[in-house]
């Protein structure tokens, strides 16, 4: 075989292999029984620097992403890999949080943004406000109900900033 020939066909086996997905091989901490494998662990990065928020068995993430200075929280909702955002139809999202001890609700509501053409009923923004925001570091929550693409999640807990996963 020609020596530019063999050269040739090496560099583009080693490119189509470099090329492929990045999370082939993996398998999202699923074993046979559908229970987290400890031995794999995947991590995903959150976009934003937050919080990430596992929906269901990685099919979703909510990543929870905190503006001290307004007080201000804001909700991504994004795919299984934290890498794509997920426009939804809810009106809002109640989270229940503990703080000190006491429960404090927050309703996120969903922001519009003319720049990606997401509004109201089609975006994957939510923002909720409050007071103790600004200096709350840490703490417990649990987002109520949330629907993702005809999917509904209740009751998913997390802790900010380390979120849910393990």
């Amino acid at each position: 075989m020609n020596r530019k020939l063999l050269v040739l066909l090496t560099t583009l086996a080693l490119t189509l292999t470099a090329c492929k997905d990045k999370h082939a091989g993996h398998d999202h901490g699923k074993s046979g029984g559908g229970k987290k494998d400890s031995a794999h662990k995947h991590e995903h990065t959150p976009p934003h620097g937050g919080a990430p928020v596992v929906l269901g068995e990685e099919e979703y993430h909510l990543e929870f992403v905190r503006d001290a200075a307004a007080g201000k929280l804001q909700l991504y909702v994004l795919d299984g890999h934290l890498d794509k955002f997920i426009r939804i139809a809810a009106p809002a999202i109640e989270v229940t949080t503990t703080i000190a001890g006491a429960p404090q609700a927050l309703s996120f509501k969903p922001v519009p943004n003319t720049a990606t053409g997401e509004k109201v009923g089609d975006t994957s923004l939510y923002e909720a406000q409050a007071d103790w925001i600004k200096t709350a570091t840490n703490f417990d929550a649990v987002v109520k109900l949330v629907d993702v693409k005809g999917k509904t999640f209740k009751d998913v807990k997390f802790n900010f900033p380390k979120g849910n996963e393990d």
